[in-house]
């Protein structure tokens, strides 16, 4: 389900972008050189196709972290959905989860992608999982769970850092990403938020040596070969 973003054509964004209505679906294009490929989200193709395929189930990380284990699949709320992949991962293996992405144009995308993903039959069912809600978490969390009619048991938080990878790919998509929204200089409201609303537990993913979120103190720490996650817990996800 998701709730209508504004028309694209209404869509405010910074000179050289455009969102271009395509066979594809809705794609957001610019100087390649600057920001890379156009961006387009498909959950059924690509990389996210092959994760749902090959990606190692609940085993992955972020699995982990959200408390997916055998027998147990909490409700998530993805607060910074971004592009939907950590989201369509969780969804994919059972999880309700309730996307809220600030970024307007990155919402518009969302819904497009939600949109298609709900027509293909690899994929119509995860994507009857995911809810999307286009709003400020800093600022609106309860109210957009609210208006979802949503449980939030888990809250994962994704916010912004300076990566260091080396793929001019993933430099220019953060770049994309950059211009939209800026750096996430909220990030401890937005933590504070999440521990508010969240009835279970918050997990914030982190590059492995990034400093924690300023705040409470994490209890636990899940560790991967290049990001970690920070887990804020209230109560144990076992029934």
């Amino acid at each position: 389900m998701t709730e209508e973003i504004s028309g694209v054509e209404n869509i405010a964004l910074p000179d050289g972008l455009r969102l271009v209505q395509g066979d594809n679906g809705l794609t957001l294009a610019g100087d390649e050189k600057r920001y890379g490929k156009p961006l387009n989200i498909d959950f059924a193709a690509g990389k996210a196709a092959h994760r749902r395929r090959f990606g190692g189930g609940r085993g992955q990380l972020v699995a982990k972290a959200c408390g997916l284990s055998k027998g147990v699949t909490p409700s998530i709320v993805d607060a910074t959905a971004g592009l939907g992949r950590d989201a369509f991962v969780l969804a994919s293996l059972g999880a309700e989860v309730l996307l809220i992405e600030r970024v307007a144009a990155i919402a518009a995308l969302l819904e497009d992608g939600l949109k298609r993903a709900s027509r293909h039959g690899d994929t119509a069912d995860i994507a009857a999982r995911m809810t999307l809600r286009h709003g400020d978490a800093v600022h609106s969390l309860a109210a957009l769970v609210e208006s979802a009619q949503f449980a939030p048991q888990v809250i994962h938080l994704d916010p912004m850092f300076p990566h260091r990878e080396k793929s001019a790919l993933v430099k220019k998509e953060m770049r994309l990403f950059r211009e939209l929204a800026g750096n996430d200089d909220d990030a401890p409201r937005l933590l504070a938020a999440a521990l508010e609303v969240a009835t279970h537990r918050v997990v914030v993913k982190r590059p492995r040596k990034a400093p924690p979120i300023e705040g409470p103190a994490p209890q636990h720490t899940i560790e991967g070969k290049t990001s970690r996650y920070d887990l804020y817990v209230h109560r144990s996800l076992v029934r």
